[in-house]
Order: C-alpha cells, then structure tokens, then sequence
C-alpha cells in the first residue's frame, strides 16, 4: 500500500498554497521541519513528528510541543553533519514512505535551496518517488525515459539539469525546442524553460540523474 508523507520545511510557506495542498494530499503523515512547525503551530495542525535543531523557532512554541503534546520530537544539536530538511526525508524513508511531498523547501536562501534539490537523491536512490513542491515550481529527480502530458504539467514550462554528471544521448520529443542525441553538460543552460509543442513530451537518456522542474509564472 501506498504512504505518503508530507514534509513541511522552513523556508517560505504561502499560506493559500500550504494549506491547499495539505488539504489535497491527504498523507498519512505530516513532518514538521523547525521553522516549519511554527506554521503547523499557528494553523492548528498537528504534526506527526517534529525534527530540527529549533534554532530558528519561537520558545514557546517549542515548548507546547514539548509539553503540551504528545508528538515525537527529533531534537538535534544546530552543530550536525545533515540539513533539518535531509533528517526529516531519512525519517520519512524509515517511516515506509513511498511518496514524499516537500513544501517550504524553497524560498529565501538559495544555499537551502540547491541542498534541498541535491537531497532529493537520498530517497531517488532507494525507489521513493520525492517531489519538492511551491506554487510556481515542481521539481523532481528522474533516471530515464520520462512523459511529461501537457493536461496534467505542473505549468506551461519545464526545465532539465543534469545532476553532477554528463548526460550522454539525451533526446526530447514534442517540445517546443526538440533535441536529439545531445550531451548535456552541467554547464549550460541549454534546457532551461522548454515548452510543450505537442500533448505528451518525451525525455529520453543513457544514464545518470536529472534534475526536471515543471515551472509555471506567479499568478
């Protein structure tokens, strides 16, 4: 049986959206991620678990639900080898997750940002399909022949990165600006905001991992 897992991070958190998708994904389970217990907090949603170091959350915020609830809390020390968000995706995995939605990932510092994109191997690597998701931006990690359908496209634009490595013989059919047999380079920015030409969209290529973002303008 499927389980989803939703991870509520710290970085910027629209309201409207947050709560629409908390709504629509329906997951078994909700991580709170330190600045991103504050918004659970204020929107009287209970976490299912807490992980962070708390460096960036209101005391008494921290101590209801220390106190006041009975919700695991993850504490760490702010001195740690791994990112709050990259714990909290561990914790996910242990928990059987085999889909894991991330919202607040994005945002604010654009260090937080590409950690949170190179985390997303983490679960890749063991088969958990894992999305980070904002109110412009969907982004995933794929490993080879992908279909993109127009109806169900998270925007009008999606963009391709390769992630540490060369891709070799890569194509992509049905798109505004086609490819055929290109070495992808990660440096670049040949695939940056592509479009749809036709209904589906075909991304084929020999090996490695890809960075996809399915990307829409601001409303």
């Amino acid at each position: 049986m499927s389980k989803k897992i939703v991870i509520v991070s710290g970085g910027e958190l629209e309201e409207s959206f947050v709560l629409s998708e908390l709504e629509t994904l329906d997951s078994q389970f909700i991580i709170g991620v330190d600045k991103g217990m504050e918004f659970l907090y204020h929107h009287k949603i209970l976490p299912s678990y807490i992980v962070g170091d708390f460096d960036s959350v209101d005391q008494k915020i921290g101590d209801y639900y220390r106190n006041e609830t009975k919700v695991p809390i993850r504490e760490f020390n702010p001195v740690k080898d791994a990112s709050d968000t990259e714990i909290a995706i561990r914790l996910a995995m242990t928990l059987g997750a085999s889909e894991i939605y991330i919202l607040g990932a994005t945002g604010g510092r654009i260090d937080h940002l590409w950690a949170n994109v190179q985390t997303l191997t983490i679960p890749f690597k063991a088969g958990v399909d894992t999305v980070i998701l904002d109110s412009q931006n969907k982004i995933r990690l794929i490993g080879g022949d992908t279909v993109i359908r127009r109806e169900d496209a998270y925007g009008p634009y999606f963009s391709i990165f390769p992630l540490g490595q060369e891709i070799y013989s890569l194509s992509i059919e049905g798109a505004k600006y086609p490819l055929h047999d290109h070495k992808l380079t990660p440096y670049d920015s040949l695939c940056v905001s592509n479009q749809f030409e036709e209904d589906e969209v075909k991304i084929t290529f020999g090996s490695g991992i890809v960075i996809l973002m399915e990307t829409r303008d601001k409303k």
